[in-house]
């Protein structure tokens, strides 16, 4: 789809040296293995603790009453986990590089409550309850809202705080209306109470079947974008030197971040900052190149969202906080660190 990058734009956006490359492979096996230990944590652990003999047990011989525990319950809960913490961080990923602004995110942005509120007026006043009717809800509240958001934060002038002051206040409004619905309205307070905080709680298989294409589509797209981004978030006029096609980037990233969070949002309800810590993290040891930035957020983004969900189970017991909770807890204090940082670095 992307033409082949003349010589200039693949100087700026070559390998790093060969020492580099091994050690940022490494990284990447490093980050699996990590991963892979979560999501045994995340099965694991819960009301009742089950030992590694059991969790075996449970996941190759579901027979028993701990196989029924594992795979039934926690099994179905972990593999969301992972579909929408790696949808949630590439997504952020993607916006901070087509707006070069490290403080965008789903949340921030407003796209997950644009997501929320589409969601629960599907639910409310046309009565869909099947996840496959309201995904498509939210993308479409996920979409216009990240238009919405880029238009009144200055379209192509946009800047950081412009875009996130325009997020944060189409999400108070948006927040604002889901509580209005769910007061006036019981069933829908029944309904969607423990949804609008974010939570792994009610994954099942046909969750995981319905949205794992949208998510797929997502990572694939947004994995594709790599080159192309990495020659806009130098600039406009440099991206253009170089023979990007801005347009057309942006279009797909939009559209990629949207599917991605539209799904994760519909599947588990707005989970917030993932998809600003992760890739912070990540730039950290990776540097600006998206090329490992978004493999990066693929992999530890579901180890943030997995840890968390597993720390509000453990802090909760036999009870349970809700991933959303935990995230945002978890994320606004690192949010404002970031902000004075940046205020600082400009002083």
């Amino acid at each position: 789809m992307f033409v082949d990058s003349p010589p200039e734009q693949r100087a700026v956006t070559a390998a790093a040296p060969p020492k580099h490359r091994a050690t940022r492979t490494v990284g990447l096996l490093v980050s699996l293995g990590i991963l892979v230990l979560v999501a045994l944590a995340s099965i694991a652990i819960g009301a009742k603790e089950l030992s590694l003999e059991q969790v075996w047990h449970g996941l190759f011989d579901d027979s028993g009453t701990y196989g029924d525990v594992v795979v039934g319950e926690r099994l179905s809960r972990t593999v969301l986990g992972l579909l929408a913490g790696a949808a949630l961080g590439l997504s952020g990923a993607l916006l901070q590089a087509l707006t070069r602004n490290p403080l965008a995110d789903p949340g921030l942005l407003g796209i997950n409550a644009g997501a929320s509120a589409a969601v629960v007026t599907a639910m409310t006043f046309f009565g869909v309850t099947s996840l496959s009717g309201y995904v498509w809800f939210a993308f479409l509240g996920a979409a216009g809202v990240g238009a919405l958001v880029w238009f009144l934060g200055g379209s192509r002038g946009a800047t950081p705080v412009r875009l996130a002051l325009a997020g944060t206040a189409i999400t108070a409004a948006l927040y604002g209306y889901l509580q209005a619905v769910m007061i006036m309205d019981e069933a829908a307070l029944g309904k969607m109470r423990f949804w609008t905080v974010g939570s792994l709680a009610s994954a099942t298989d046909s969750t995981i079947t319905q949205v794992l294409p949208f998510i797929g589509v997502g990572l694939v797209l947004a994995l594709f974008l790599a080159r192309p981004l990495n020659a806009v978030a130098m600039g406009d006029d440099t991206a253009r030197a170089l023979g990007a096609n801005l347009g057309r980037t942006r279009a797909l990233s939009m559209a990629a971040a949207t599917v991605l969070c539209g799904a994760a949002t519909a599947a588990c309800g707005p989970i917030v900052f993932v998809g600003l810590m992760v890739p912070h993290v990540v730039r950290s040891f990776t540097g600006p190149d998206l090329r490992w930035i978004l493999p990066y957020a693929t992999i530890l983004s579901p180890v943030l969202l997995l840890g968390a969900d597993v720390l509000g189970r453990m802090v909760a017991r036999p009870a349970e906080l809700q991933v959303g909770i935990v995230t945002a807890v978890l994320g606004g204090p690192v949010f404002i660190f970031l902000v004075r940082r940046r205020r600082t670095a400009q002083l």
